[in-house]
This record gives structure tokens, C-alpha cells and sequence, in this order.
């Protein structure tokens, strides 16, 4: 019976309400506006260096402020971000990384 123990447990973690951490080199964000249910997205570290994810964080600050507790929340509309996601994930499949751009972004 010891195999239905750890079985056992499996299921009492799978079904716990605590949500997983996200892996090494992603983080965990929640998305959404007043009157839309927030949704939990899991998307690469990266994606801080593209300046349409940099735009929404700035968005997240002005709204928030820096006192978030546990995940970002970015005030936007889910659908809006996942169009937003699709462009970064396009433009990085493709190889055109924006670390220049934010480089030039902040020289003086």
C-alpha cells in the first residue's frame, strides 16, 4: 500500500488550492481590469526586456503602486495580453530580441 500512499498524495497536491511557483527563469502574473476575473499567466523573465511587457509594467506601477503582494498584477484586459504575448513570443522565435533597443532606451 505504500504506492497508494504516494498516489494519495499526488492527488492531495494536485487538487490543493496553492498555486505551483513557476520554474526557474518564468514568473507568475495575474492580468485583468475591474470587472474582469484576474488570470493567472506564466511567462519567461525575458519578457522584462521587451518594451511592450515593459510598457505593461510601468501601467502596473502607475495603477499599484509597488506594494503587490505575491504576482504582478498587470491592469489589462486578458485578451489585450495575449495579443501582446503572441507579438513578443513571434518576435523572439524570430530572433529579433529587444535587449538593444532597451540598451538604447537608457543611454544618455
Amino acid at each position: 500500500m505504500v504506492g497508494g500512499g504516494v498516489h494519495s498524495k499526488r492527488n492531495r497536491h494536485r487538487f490543493s488550492t496553492k498555486e505551483a511557483a513557476p520554474p526557474r527563469g518564468w514568473m507568475a502574473i495575474r492580468v485583468g481590469v475591474d470587472g474582469e476575473e484576474l488570470q493567472r499567466f506564466v511567462v519567461p523573465v525575458d519578457y522584462v526586456n521587451h518594451p511592450l511587457f515593459a510598457r505593461l509594467l510601468r501601467e502596473a506601477e502607475e495603477e499599484y503602486g509597488f506594494e503587490q503582494k505575491g504576482a504582478i498584477t498587470i491592469p489589462c484586459h486578458v485578451d489585450d495580453f495575449r495579443h501582446i504575448r503572441r507579438l513578443i513570443d513571434r518576435e523572439n522565435a524570430a530572433g529579433h530580441g529587444h535587449n538593444l533597443h532597451i540598451y538604447n532606451c537608457f543611454k544618455a
